[in-house]
């Protein structure tokens, strides 16, 4: 008789050398490298480079893989006049889902599994990604879509695009960061649901498009566009502070505090997002949403024990670099697609079919 648990909470998926969520020392381990530590250090370019290829850059390699992304990330025109024909109610999730998956027909090499071509169209999937993400939600709108900025960093590029002006260097630096925390992450829903598509020996873009699916769920994704619908509801830290003990008397799900993993720390990522908020607040001078956080922080601490994760600290970021609410969760997906495409990889390298049984409990 085999254990049931429901979730799979506990349960060991897979073996893998990509990362570890380290919860003893409170550590994210990418490749026996320390990711908070990283995030002072490297960029998600360096970070794409470890979870990809397995080291860290050095200059050269870095610049060769700045150049690399720039240049493969021009989408397809097929690809534009696909997502031109998606009604207007297409949630960008959708999109995103939609473009990456087309993405599929245009790799004359698709059935190929081996090392170097799973690693040639993961270098491409990471450089188009961005131009998927933000033309499919600016069609969705009825925009036109914006070409990429080859003169631009990977992060600088992204995020021009997306506002349509050229960012400053810390408002690069901090989305960067941004992209960096949400890169890789061990084992959540979208990574397993990918690793489980690729052990059927299906393509990356199948997986890849699976893991959209998986995250686009409220129970995974989400959170951070839930957070910052929350924040817009109050104008200040004793009205957040209000709205929280609301919330919670209505027995209403919070979003952006607790994890499965992080059960009773701060998410440490979360730490480094609410000091990326702090430094946006200073250069503004304008403390607003920094204020209601932590107002928010200290009641969910004093009336559940939940402490914040990434996504309660990225929202008010991505809020002040001026990022569309709707874009946010599209972001969090291109980011983690390096470490789904890490894990893709390995999962053709080594695999297994994923086939478990059930607990049947009927008749």
């Amino acid at each position: 008789m085999k254990t049931y648990t429901a979730g799979l909470e506990g349960v060991i998926a897979a073996e893998t050398e990509i990362s570890l969520l380290d919860t003893v020392q409170e550590k994210i381990i990418i490749r026996g490298e320390d990711l908070i530590d990283l995030s002072s250090r490297v960029g998600y370019a360096e970070i794409a480079h470890l979870l990809l290829e397995g080291n860290l850059p050095s200059i050269q390699e870095k610049e060769q893989l700045e150049g690399k992304l720039n240049m493969q990330s021009e989408v397809p025109a097929g690809i534009t006049e696909i997502l031109k024909l998606l009604p207007g109610t297409t949630h960008p999730m959708d999109g995103l889902r939609t473009g990456l998956s087309a993405l599929a027909g245009y790799d004359a090499d698709l059935e190929n599994r081996e090392l170097s071509a799973n690693k040639r169209r993961a270098y491409d999937i990471l450089g188009k990604l961005p131009a998927i993400t933000v033309n499919s939600y600016r069609l969705i709108n009825g925009e036109e879509p914006i070409q990429p900025n080859k003169n631009l960093s990977y992060s600088a590029n992204f995020l021009y695009m997306i506002t349509g002006k050229e960012p400053s260097q810390l408002e690069t630096e901090i989305f960067d960061r941004s992209l960096l925390l949400y890169s890789e992450h061990e084992m959540p829903n979208s990574t397993f649901t990918a690793r489980v598509i690729a052990s059927t020996q299906s393509d990356m873009y199948g997986a890849l498009t699976g893991g959209v699916a998986s995250l686009k769920g409220s129970l995974h994704g989400g959170a951070n566009e839930a957070v910052m619908y929350m924040l817009n509801e109050a104008d200040s830290a004793a009205a957040f502070e209000r709205l929280m003990y609301r919330k919670l008397r209505m027995k209403e799900k919070i979003m952006g505090f607790g994890h499965r993993v992080y059960m009773k720390r701060m998410d440490p990522r979360a730490i480094v997002m609410k000091e990326a908020l702090k430094e946006l607040c200073d250069r503004k001078g304008d403390h607003l949403l920094l204020d209601m956080c932590e107002a928010g922080e200290r009641v969910m601490e004093e009336e559940k024990g939940l402490y914040p994760n990434l996504d309660y600290y990225a929202a008010p970021v991505y809020w002040m670099l001026g990022i569309p609410i709707p874009l946010y969760t599209p972001i969090f997906f291109t980011a983690r697609s390096a470490g789904i495409a890490a894990h893709v990889i390995e999962q053709h390298e080594n695999n297994r079919l994923f086939r478990p049984r059930v607990h049947y409990t009927g008749n």
